[in-house]
């Protein structure tokens, strides 16, 4: 059922309110979408159009576009319905047109929807709906109700007294005032304001420890659950652990329905204040509860989807080591440790497997292997999983390179989600003739040249950032990290000529299967010489172009402005800068001096506004910048390796892996991330750990306590303050094992006193 033109403007009426944003933005954005503009794209290269509208805003707006799109078919269809049933009223009409909300709108049909059959259909079929009338109207004021019901009594149709034909006609009324959409949104009002969600120990699992022990006799504000907490309970119920419930204010509640219900002092009182208790419990206070648990989860979801985009997004643009030659390590035990060696482009060379740790006997030679891929192929770093034996295999590299007098970067890499990869399509295509722990040492090497390029390879939920990742709408979910990976890669830009399949597939505009019939193109035909060459792809139509240009790089090409920002339609406005400061194009193109030189306000059109115009001129002072920061690792002590080596008060280095809603997770190089509670962040209050820390940050954490048997480690950012440090110094014999750290932006490392935080078991990252 197609929207109409009214309905259409009423849609970009309704997101002008909703954003605040002015009706040329929502207009324009809204054309641009629908003639298949991706944000991206609108966002960078149609400034002037969308009054400069960001990505977040844009996408705001494509997603209030669908829901009320949706909203308007549904209308459609409800008010279809209703009007074949012959019962829409103008006002009726009026309701269903105006409103902007969905659960309202269906409240609205719940009276004309098919039902299943119910009490209050029995009753009609037995001939008592003219007495629910007669009740409803309340106009007796003399008499019973039971000498009101006997001329409904008809033993021949089951109502064999005055009382059934009482009971027929209150289940009538019942489920009449259970389906007043102002009596449900009052009860769904009531209830999500001032309601309370409970969670209780399920008796069968009561001699049972588990992780949910902090709900065995819980209750907190219904619209107050925090995320983490909210989709805590539901896992506990969803295992069995726990029953879950929504305590409603039900004496208000009902107060609210008997004055909507009771409009006099009719002999019919008393009974209509039954009715309206039994609508309550009987029909509506399990179907709010079951709309509010829905509309808690989908809130917990939203929260709990927003943390985990936010560190996919800082993962994704955490700094690549860039075009260095690199070893990757993928450490084992027993199995051995897989070394892969890999060019400055991430190409693979060669690979062996060593034993350094299976016994004194096995060191020499691995000592020997190591030294040999690394002189063999002049190896500028190396990148070490961090998973098991990465600790023992760090030290063992590193006193490899002191006996040796090499001076070669060894850097810990996060190593989640490289077994995934290994076993994948894209794995296999890239190495078929490879086992998958050397696709995981590749990998490994690959990350720590480009974590972008590298980890767009991987399913993002297998990254290991999220909270409560499996327990979230997964379609939701996989929608904002797909925007995420999309948005990061275009604001990074690609490589056209070295880029993957899968990285291209997240270009503006381009998408997998023609992502692979670029490469396939790249493969027979060589590297492009040209952006304009893209459309000798095979279905690289126009459109295609005109969304992925801007975003692909070519190093080296045939002309200078393919390797920056600049989008292809407008060259030939440098080209008129270039001629009129009388250089040639690649003059201009990297001299920040003749750029800064251009008087912007000349090359403004009716098509080129000064947003287009300013960003124009940064790519020409520095064409294909990478906007990510520059790159540093953390340091991790040798003689700090396993929970069992740290000690309470000890100042660490550590990076940020994973923030939740209830802290951030550090690794400080044993094996176990510990956890900084968001009360330990800074000295200050913090409400979302992501203004304090990001995953990647670099940060300084002291010991607060760690504990063995359960893998726990409670740390501090706020106490790891300069005088933590020298204590831990003078522990240390005076040697200064702590490398210190640039202060993080938004962190107070200030001393403060010792709150004496202790992690508690439900405070576990359950979802990593």
């Amino acid at each position: 059922m197609s929207i109409s033109t009214e309905q259409f403007a009423a849609i970009i009426a309704f997101i002008i309110d909703e954003t605040g944003l002015k009706p040329f933005q929502v207009q324009q954005t809204v054309a641009l979408l629908q003639e298949g503009g991706t944000v991206p794209f609108i966002a960078r290269y149609r400034k002037e159009q969308t009054g400069e509208l960001d990505e977040v805003q844009i996408r705001l707006i494509d997603e209030r576009l669908a829901y009320f799109s949706e909203l308007e078919e549904r209308k459609n269809s409800i008010i279809a319905t209703i009007e074949e049933q012959g019962k829409l009223t103008p006002e009726l009409r009026a309701r269903i047109v105006t409103t902007r909300l969905k659960t309202e709108l269906e409240d609205l049909y719940l009276p004309y929807k098919p039902k299943r059959r119910t009490k209050a259909t029995i009753a009609r079929e037995r001939g008592l709906e003219p007495l629910a009338d007669l009740i409803a109207a309340q106009g007796l004021t003399s008499g019973t109700p039971e000498e009101a019901a006997l001329p409904f009594v008809d033993p021949d149709r089951e109502v064999p007294d005055a009382a059934a034909a009482l009971e027929g006609a209150g289940h009538i009324l019942a489920e009449r005032l259970s389906d007043d959409a102002d009596a449900r949104a009052m009860v769904r009002r009531l209830t999500w304001e001032q309601g309370l969600f409970c969670s209780r120990l399920n008796p069968d699992k009561k001699d049972l420890v588990t992780k949910f022990e902090m709900y065995y006799d819980y209750r907190e504000p219904l619209k107050s659950v925090p995320s983490h907490r909210m989709l805590a309970m539901r896992r506990g119920e969803k295992e069995e652990v726990l029953f879950l419930s929504i305590e409603a204010p039900v004496a208000e509640i009902l107060v609210g329905l008997k004055s909507r219900l009771v409009k006099g002092a009719s002999i019919f009182r008393p009974f209509l204040e039954t009715v309206a208790e039994d609508a309550y419990k009987r029909l509506i206070a399990t179907s709010i509860a079951g709309e509010l648990r829905l509309q808690a989860k989908l809130l917990a979801d939203e929260a709990a989807i927003k943390v985990f985009a936010q560190n996919l997004r800082n993962l994704l643009l955490a700094p690549p080591a860039g075009g260095k030659r690199v070893l990757g390590i993928d450490p084992g035990l027993r199995t051995g440790s897989k070394l892969a060696a890999v060019d400055s482009t991430g190409r693979f060379l060669e690979h062996v497997t060593i034993y350094p740790h299976t016994g004194e006997g096995r060191i020499p030679q691995a000592r020997k292997e190591l030294l040999r891929l690394l002189a063999g192929h002049g190896i500028d770093m190396i990148a070490i999983g961090n998973g098991t034996a990465g600790r023992e295999m760090e030290l063992f590299a590193k006193e490899t390179l002191a006996e040796s007098g090499l001076n070669i970067p060894v850097v810990m890499v996060n190593e989640a989600g490289a077994s995934v990869y290994s076993a994948s399509e894209i794995a296999r295509q890239e190495f078929p003739e490879l086992d998958l722990t050397v696709r995981g040492a590749i990998s490994i090497a690959r990350r720590l040249q480009d974590p972008l390029a590298e980890l767009v390879k991987i399913d993002p939920k297998s990254i290991g950032v999220g909270q409560y990742q499996h327990d979230v709408d997964q379609a939701m979910l996989q929608k904002a990290l797909d925007d995420v990976v999309e948005s990061c890669v275009n604001h990074v830009g690609v490589d056209l000529n070295t880029a993957s399949w899968a990285l291209l597939s997240y270009v503006s505009g381009i998408g997998q299967s023609l992502a692979r019939s670029i490469t396939a193109y790249r493969d027979a035909n060589g590297p492009f010489p040209t952006r304009q060459a893209l459309l000798k792809v095979p279905r690289f139509g126009a459109k295609g172009f005109e969304q992925a240009a801007g975003f692909l790089r070519i190093r080296g090409g045939s002309h200078p402005l393919d390797n920056s920002a600049v989008h292809p339609e407008r060259y030939p406005v440098v080209e008129a800068m270039a001629a009129d400061l009388g250089v040639s194009l690649e003059q201009l193109t990297g001299d920040p001096a003749l750029a800064g030189k251009i008087d912007l306000k000349r090359y403004v059109t009716d098509q080129v506004g000064l947003p287009t115009l300013a960003d124009i001129v940064a790519e020409l002072k520095k064409p294909g910048r990478d906007p990510r920061k520059a790159f540093e690792t953390a340091t991790f002590r040798d003689d700090i390796r396993e929970i069992g080596d740290l000690k309470e008060g000890m100042v660490l280095q550590g990076v940020v892996t994973n923030v939740t809603a209830f802290g951030a997770f550090v690794d400080i190089g044993v094996h176990q991330d510990g956890l900084v509670h968001v009360s330990h962040l800074a000295n200050r209050f913090i409400k979302d750990p992501n203004d304090a820390v990001r995953v990647g940050d670099l940060v300084k954490v002291k010991v607060l306590s760690s504990d063995l048997q359960r893998k726990r480690i409670a740390l501090s950012i706020k106490e790891a303050e300069t005088g933590g440090e020298r204590r831990e110094e003078r522990r240390q014999g005076g040697e200064n094992r702590v490398q210190p750290v640039p202060k993080q932006e938004g962190l107070d490392l200030s001393g403060m006193a010792k709150a004496g935080f202790r992690v508690k078991k439900n405070n576990a990252n359950t979802d990593r």
